[in-house]
């Protein structure tokens, strides 16, 4: 056999054998998934579905360890493998569960079909206070992932922010001020409306601010 054959030959076992690990960790994510959701108490879906995500890579990755002498691919390549592999189960976690959980486009179109079709374009504030809210038990969900990330603390009833919240209030308010739309279509027309949606609400008077 060439040394070209050979070379063909080693390519093509690579190949297949790239096929073959991408196709055991999706495998195994989903599976890993499905036993989490069905039988395990879950607290966020997201942190639980990322957690599938490494305990998959971590299974399929210790077999390929172990039949490491078989595979034609190198320490190098599979670590690579293993890196997409992660950020593959990661872009899957937020696109997957996560916008299943919370997405407000499905749950319009849900609500719409739920109603026969249709509904007044007019009515969706009065859908999303008065049904949304509870339906989905938006708020006790949001506390609860709030909680879990470490950004707040509740502290005799009152949700308090974490150096941590701290932080991200921080880069969230930059971000939004530098990576968003600055012309917006709302209301039939383009706004910056988002890049600062708290502005002007600072001295509105409220009934739920801690001491």
């Amino acid at each position: 056999m060439s040394s070209s054959e050979l070379a063909l030959e080693s390519s093509s076992r690579k190949y297949l054998w790239l096929l073959a690990i991408i196709a055991a960790y999706g495998f195994a994510y989903f599976l890993i998934y499905l036993i989490h959701i069905n039988y395990v108490p879950i607290n966020v879906i997201f942190y639980a579905a990322l957690l599938d995500a490494v305990l998959a890579l971590i299974l399929v990755f210790g077999c390929l360890y172990v039949f490491r002498h078989h595979t034609p691919l190198s320490s190098f390549e599979i670590s690579i493998i293993g890196l997409a592999c992660l950020i593959a189960g990661y872009a899957g976690a937020i696109s997957g569960p996560t916008v299943l959980d919370r997405s407000l486009s499905f749950y319009i179109l849900e609500k719409i079909d739920q109603r026969g079709g249709g509904v007044q374009a007019d009515a969706l504030n009065e859908i999303f206070v008065e049904e949304y809210i509870p339906e989905y038990q938006l708020m006790e969900v949001r506390r609860v992932e709030q909680v879990e990330s470490g950004t707040v603390e509740i502290v005799d009833g009152c949700m308090k922010l974490t150096a941590k919240g701290r932080r991200i209030v921080g880069i969230s308010k930059f971000l939004r001020r530098n990576m968003l739309a600055k012309k917006r279509l709302l209301n039939g027309e383009y706004s910056d409306a988002l890049i600062d949606p708290l502005a002007g609400t600072n001295d509105k008077p409220v009934s739920y601010k801690c001491s």
